[in-house]
C-alpha cells in the first residue's frame, strides 16, 4: 500500500520509520495497552493504517527529528571538510611539485655517484690532473643536493600526513549524532506510533457489555397440560 510522505520526513529516513513501526507491531502481543492487535485488526491492517498516517504520526516527534537532521548535516559537513583531496583531482601545481620532489633526489644522487666515481678514478690515475678534482667537487655538490631533496621530500610527506589527519575538536560528533538519532526514534515510538495504534484499536473495540440477547424462558414446573385437562388419578 502506498505510504504518504510527511513534509518533514526525508526519503532516507522512511525506511527507519517503517523499521520502528515493525518493531512495535512485533512486540504488540506483550503490550497490555495494545490488546486487540492481531484479533480486532491484523498486524498487516495496523501497519497499513499507520503508514497511511505517516504525516500525522511523525509530526508528534517533529522537534526531535529536526534536531537530528541538523546534527546529521553538520556531521557530514565536518567529514567533508576533513576529507583529503582525491588522487585523481590534485590541487593546482601539486603534480609539478610531486615530480620535482621525486626527481631531484634521484637525479642528484645519480650524478653525485657518477662524478665521484669518475673523479676518484682520474685522481688515482693522474693525481696532477685538475679535471679529476673538479669531478670530485661536482660529485660532492650533487650529493648535497640529493640530501637536501630527500629532506624536502620527507618534510612534504609529513605535512601531508598532518593535513589529512582527523582534527580533534574536543567533542565527539559521532556520539552527538547517535544521541540525536536515538532521541528521535524514542519520541517517534512513544509519542507517535504507539498512541496511534492505541487509538485505532480503541476505535474498533466492541461496546462494553455487548448487545442484549433474548430473555431466557423458564421450564414448566409440573407435567404438561393437554387439551382435556390434567390426567385423572
Amino acid at each position: 500500500m502506498h505510504m504518504n510522505v510527511a513534509p518533514h520526513l526525508l526519503t532516507e529516513d522512511r525506511a527507519e520509520y517503517e523499521r520502528i513501526l515493525d518493531d512495535a507491531l512485533s512486540t504488540a502481543h506483550a503490550r497490555p495497552d495494545l490488546t486487540g492487535a492481531g484479533t480486532r485488526l491484523t498486524l498487516a491492517q495496523l501497519r497499513a493504517l499507520t503508514l497511511n498516517a505517516t504525516a500525522l504520526v511523525t509530526s508528534a516527534a517533529a522537534s526531535e527529528y529536526d534536531h537530528f537532521v541538523k546534527v546529521r548535516e553538520e556531521h557530514r559537513a565536518a567529514l567533508g571538510a576533513r576529507a583529503p583531496v582525491p588522487a585523481d583531482r590534485p590541487g593546482p601545481g601539486a603534480g609539478v611539485v610531486a615530480i620535482f620532489t621525486v626527481l631531484v633526489p634521484v637525479l642528484a644522487g645519480s650524478a653525485a655517484v657518477i662524478f665521484l666515481l669518475v673523479g676518484a678514478v682520474l685522481k688515482a690515475l693522474a693525481p696532477t690532473l685538475v679535471f679529476g678534482a673538479t669531478l670530485l667537487t661536482a660529485g660532492l655538490v650533487f650529493g648535497v643536493l640529493a640530501a637536501a631533496g630527500l629532506l624536502c621530500a620527507g618534510a612534504g610527506l609529513l605535512m601531508t600526513a598532518l593535513r589529512n589527519s582527523p582534527v580533534s575538536t574536543g567533542a565527539a560528533p559521532d556520539d552527538e549524532l547517535s544521541r540525536a538519532r536515538e532521541a528521535w526514534r524514542r519520541a517517534l515510538l512513544e509519542r507517535g506510533i504507539l498512541p496511534f495504534l492505541r487509538d485505532v484499536l480503541a476505535a474498533t473495540a466492541p461496546p462494553p457489555g455487548g448487545p442484549p440477547g433474548p430473555a431466557p424462558t423458564e421450564p414448566p414446573l409440573g407435567p404438561p397440560v393437554g387439551p382435556q385437562g390434567p390426567p385423572h388419578p
